[in-house]
């Protein structure tokens, strides 16, 4: 977490861009850590499936999918509201509290003995969760500029899409502690894993950055410092790429008016559209696949661990597309390309499966995992950098956020217990939404290049406030 800045070194360079990739990534390392925490918890049901969980607390398949469907429904119940309160008590307190809370609920689900008890688990781990993504992700908009976001929303992401791979590995080892000291296998598996993510929370207070203006973290200046001149260069950059505007700020004050602003913001809804058709896709899979690779044959542990190189996979491909649209500032043809990558898998999955065997099979679920989020960081990061107010970008990441956790909660009855092994109706579903998704990105795509195009012939002057144009980015 170490951020020593020259200011020579940055100041040398004119864009202060190639520099600040060095100097200041590592701002991502304690949100990318805390966020792979939550992950952990959030999606350990599904190794703890493997471990019998779901027998021990005697629920059937629907149970879990509606305790699922509950945790992301209080995720979207509180996501604006979070976001709001996440300006007045500023990041570094409210995130790190966040993380706490959650924690603590991961852990007491060891004493979940029932139907009951299970829901009200998920509940309140959504609850605590609420608003952490999207806060997360504003603030990494106030650090870096335009040319860098998208990498750093990736490398952010990694702590998301990262847990989905670590969790089963970490279910490898831990499930074998099964009937220690009288614990269950699952058991050890909420609890170790909650206290992870209590650990996690400690490292936001002492490391996390403020904010450009004030970037001393809260508790502790020892690893991450910033000289007065070092912070003034660090905003000069930004202000810069902001062309003269003022840029991201944190501690903002938002309105009401600001968030009906942006709700009813119409040019902007094919993104938050497209997000959950597709993103709602990835809930089975994070949820089924370590019970799937089971039905394939294999053994608790090496399921787990044959789980884990799918969503492993996905970190490499999320990269990939955020560092092409970044390269190319080509954001709307990244996302697709992403999309359409990721519908190809789903097809050759659900026609391929019947006819091959054991590996083929798992190189189809490998490959359908590994491609089912690469467009969600560059989706982000497109919205934001069409969004040139920051309270207005604030909102809009929380409606993103909404719009991903909504799917994740429609998805979850994607595949039904009398669907099994293999899930063939819920691929087809998952087809008929990621391709729903694909035509509202291409529907976003036009609409912005039709609305810059009406801009530059002079169709176009003044926006409903009597402000220029927007020219979005296509």
């Amino acid at each position: 977490m170490t951020s020593e800045i020259s200011l020579d070194k940055v100041s040398a360079d004119k864009s202060g861009e190639d520099t600040s990739l060095s100097s200041f990534s590592r701002y991502n390392g304690t949100d990318e850590i805390s966020e792979d925490e939550s992950k952990l918890d959030r999606m350990n049901i599904a190794s703890a499936l493997t471990g019998g969980f779901a027998t021990d607390i005697n629920v059937d398949q629907a149970t879990i999918n509606l305790g699922n469907q509950l945790m992301f429904m209080s995720i979207v119940i509180l996501e604006i509201p979070s976001n709001i309160l996440l300006q007045r008590v500023k990041p570094r307190k409210w995130m790190a509290g966040q993380v706490l809370a959650f924690g603590l609920v991961a852990s007491l689900q060891i004493f979940v003995k029932n139907r009951t008890g299970f829901l009200i688990s998920r509940l309140l781990l959504g609850l605590c969760e609420s608003g952490y993504i999207p806060g997360a992700i504003y603030t990494l908009s106030t650090w870096y500029t335009k040319k860098e976001l998208a990498r750093r929303v990736a490398i952010f992401f990694f702590g998301m899409f990262g847990g989905n791979a670590i969790s089963p590995l970490l279910a490898t080892g831990i499930l074998k502690l099964d009937q220690a000291r009288g614990l269950r296998g699952w058991q050890w598996l909420f609890s170790l894993e909650g206290l992870f993510t209590i650990s996690a929370s400690i490292s936001i207070f002492a490391f996390l950055p403020g904010s450009p203006e004030n970037p001393r973290p809260l508790l502790w200046s020892g690893l991450v410092k910033f000289s007065p001149s070092e912070a003034q260069v660090l905003q000069e950059r930004l202000q810069r790429d902001e062309q003269g505007n003022a840029p991201g700020a944190q501690g903002m004050h938002i309105s009401l008016q600001v968030v009906w602003k942006t709700v009813s913001h119409y040019k902007r809804w094919p993104h938050f559209i497209s997000t959950f058709a597709v993103f709602s896709t990835w809930s089975p899979l994070t949820t089924y696949t370590p019970s799937i690779m089971v039905s394939l044959g294999w053994e608790r542990i090496e399921a787990n661990s044959l789980a884990a190189v799918g969503a492993a996979l996905a970190l490499v491909f999320v990269f990939v597309f955020a560092y092409i649209s970044d390269v190319t500032n080509q954001r709307g043809a990244s996302v697709l390309g992403a999309q359409v990558c990721y519908l190809i898998a789903l097809v050759v999955t659900r026609q391929v499966h019947p006819h091959v065997g054991q590996w083929s099979r798992w190189g189809l679920w490998t490959a359908a995992n590994s491609l089912a989020v690469g467009y969600h960081a560059t989706q982000n990061t497109w919205i934001q950098l069409n969004c040139p107010d920051p309270r207005e970008r604030s909102i809009a990441i929380a409606m993103f956020v909404m719009s991903a956790i909504s799917g994740l909660m429609v998805g979850t009855q994607y595949y039904q217990a009398d669907d099994k092994p293999f899930y063939q109706t819920g691929l087809r579903t998952q087809i008929i939404m990621v391709s729903v998704g694909i035509m509202f990105s291409t529907i976003q795509l036009g609409i912005y290049i039709v609305h810059n195009t009406r801009v530059m012939v002079g169709k176009l002057v003044e926006d409903g406030n009597g402000k220029p144009s927007q020219i979005y980015v296509p």
